[in-house]
């Protein structure tokens, strides 16, 4: 196996893209991690987010607003925020700062794999 490297802030798109952009960095059986790029997006109204993996995120630049089911207001990230989100714990993007690229660093894992470690 050979390594692999990157830097999380290279080429951010130069304008706002109609799409998030999910990247995948590097994965293996159980897990994978990706780089998330959002500007001005959200989920959908009435739409969720209802994984079958954990995830594990940070903000690493700009600025959102998630809504956990459950929680009584979304949370408000910014850099150096992270949230851990167990499998099927439905979630949905408010909001994302429409000047700037707000980029994510999220670590999928299948639960099933990581109890047998």
């Amino acid at each position: 196996m050979t390594p692999s490297a990157g830097n999380l802030f290279t080429n951010p798109p130069a304008n706002p893209p109609a799409d998030e952009l999910f990247e995948v960095l590097t994965q293996r059986p159980g897990w994978k991690i990706e780089r998330i790029t959002s500007w001005g997006h959200a989920t959908p109204q009435g739409e969720w987010f209802d994984q079958t993996t954990d995830e594990w995120v940070v903000l690493l630049a700009g600025a959102a607003r998630l809504q956990i089911e459950g929680e009584p207001a979304p949370r408000e990230l910014g850099a150096g925020d992270w949230v851990f989100l167990p499998a099927r714990l439905r979630h949905r993007v408010e909001w994302t700062d429409e000047t700037r690229p707000t980029i994510w660093l999220a670590f999928h894992i299948v639960p099933e794999v990581i109890k047998g470690l």
